[in-house]
């Protein structure tokens, strides 16, 4: 391994050979800690945060081709690994393998660590994903046995009070009672109210004055969003809920604010106003009605509804898009077409003109943070205030790129990297990385019996311990 070649001696025997793959394994290992701790603290610094990457493992999947859900585990295990010391000290020597850390870091704590650690050392990665997944169902069972008397014991009572009033009383799983309380915090934004202040109330005989809804008790106010949801399922039914058009936004905005950005009306529909810029956004893909107006704001004509994107026009681009088109980014869903050049400006509505981006990127285009270019060859530039540019061809397309010739190309064999660790003063032989089994058998109902104990006397784990038949079953071969 002193860097001479990229290929193995053909003079080593495969004594040799293994002895350097393991050694080599080692170095990998040690690498891939450091590699997570500079994720760890690239992530800290939020030194992806450029305005138009939504997070470290965009950053990742962008930068360095990860697949974007490899990239979101190395960040979780980047961040678990500050937790778990020894873990993270034995990768560190070289000892131990992504692999094994990663399964490691989804289910061990302060409490179980050593015991983790001692398994992983001493047995396979396939002995630390049967120990992994076994303890995870043993945790799991305690606590769906909490949540199976959650489901057991949920009701709804009511009764009419002597005054008339209607009394409820609930009882829900935690799922369901915190989407309750979500749902009764946004209905109280539409609570009706008097508009008069003014306005007096007789109590016990003696006039006061209505309070403001800010005034008024959290109890009352929840009172009155419930009366509100009732009132909204009963109009609107579970439409919501199984496709129908959960939400609409109605701008009112000039012709020529929109057009060439001058003062004028740019305003939510009973809300207030709205950057023009905004408003051209949510123009790209939205259904228009056009509104002729007198010099009092008399409306003199009001034209059809139609859709800036016609819904054939819109087929094709998903068809030739398949999601977001900006470089890293993986979204399908929730996703908006943008006029390359806006329509207001004279663009046309056709499928050159067109791009798909998702909400976030088509927001930081309008918002100045990217600037989209249309290529002859049919791709699309990105380019960002600062000059930098990137480049995005339609999938399934491909465009000419710089290979590097073979030979120009710079040779590595790990040796540098040995280097590196034995100056930073890490000592990796061919026995630092592998497994320490021998072919013994492994007793995983001892393993998770220790665990459980362990993690108890950390309290990490459920207070009620699963009865003996929802323990994993022993007897799993090695």
């Amino acid at each position: 391994m002193d860097g001479s070649s990229s290929g193995p001696d053909p003079a080593l025997s495969t004594a040799e050979l293994a002895a350097e793959i393991t050694e080599l394994a080692g170095h990998l290992n040690a690498a891939n800690r450091r590699w997570l701790a500079l994720i760890a603290e690239f992530d800290r610094r939020k030194g992806w945060a450029d305005s138009i990457t939504q997070s470290c493992a965009h950053w990742l999947n962008w930068k360095c081709g990860l697949d974007l859900g490899a990239a979101r585990e190395k960040v979780r295990v980047a961040h678990a690994l500050e937790t778990l010391p020894l873990i993270g000290a034995a990768m560190a020597r070289g000892e131990l393998s992504y692999s094994k850390v990663r399964a490691i870091t989804r289910v061990a704590c302060e409490g179980t660590e050593a015991t983790f650690l001692s398994i992983a050392l001493h047995g396979t990665a396939h002995h630390v994903e049967t120990i992994v997944r076994q303890f995870r169902r043993a945790t799991e069972a305690a606590e769906l046995s909490r949540e199976s008397r959650q489901q057991a014991a949920r009701k709804v009572a009511y009764y009419w009070d002597e005054d008339g009033s209607l009394v409820l009383k609930a009882r829900l799983p935690a799922e369901t009672g915190l989407l309750m309380l979500r749902a009764l915090e946004a209905a109280e934004v539409d609570v009706p109210f008097p508009e008069d202040a003014d306005v007096s109330a007789e109590t016990s005989g003696m006039p006061q004055p209505v309070l403001s809804p800010e005034r008024l008790p959290g109890a009352a106010r929840r009172a009155d969003a419930l009366g509100v949801l009732a009132e909204s399922f009963l109009a609107h039914g579970a439409a919501a809920l199984s496709g129908g058009e959960r939400q609409q936004i109605v701008v009112h905005v000039d012709h020529a604010a929109l057009r060439h950005r001058d003062a004028g009306r740019c305003e939510l529909d009973e809300g207030p106003s709205i950057p023009v810029e905004s408003a051209r956004r949510l123009g790209c893909d939205a259904s228009l009605v056009t509104v002729v107006e007198d010099e009092d704001g008399e409306p003199l004509d009001v034209g059809r509804r139609t859709r800036s994107i016609p819904p054939a026009l819109r087929r094709a681009m998903n068809v030739r898009d398949r999601g977001c088109r900006f470089p890293g980014c993986t979204h399908t869903r929730y996703v908006d077409g943008h006029h390359v050049r806006h329509w207001a400006d004279g663009g046309e509505t056709k499928l050159s003109n067109l791009v798909t981006l998702c909400r976030f990127h088509h927001r930081q285009v309008h918002e100045g943070q990217i600037a989209v270019e249309r290529l002859d060859d049919g791709a699309l530039r990105f380019v960002k205030p600062c000059g930098e540019a990137f480049i995005s061809v339609a999938p399934g397309h491909t465009r000419p790129l710089g290979i590097v010739p073979c030979a120009d190309r710079p040779s590595c064999d790990g040796g540098e990297l040995v280097a590196t660790h034995r100056a930073h003063g890490i000592v990796i032989d061919a026995m630092t990385a592998a497994t320490r089994w021998r072919g013994e058998r492994m007793d995983h109902a001892l393993a998770i019996d220790v665990l459980i104990q362990r993690a108890e006397r950390a309290g990490t784990f459920p207070r009620k311990r699963p009865a003996a038949s929802a323990l994993p079953a022993t007897g799993v071969a090695s």
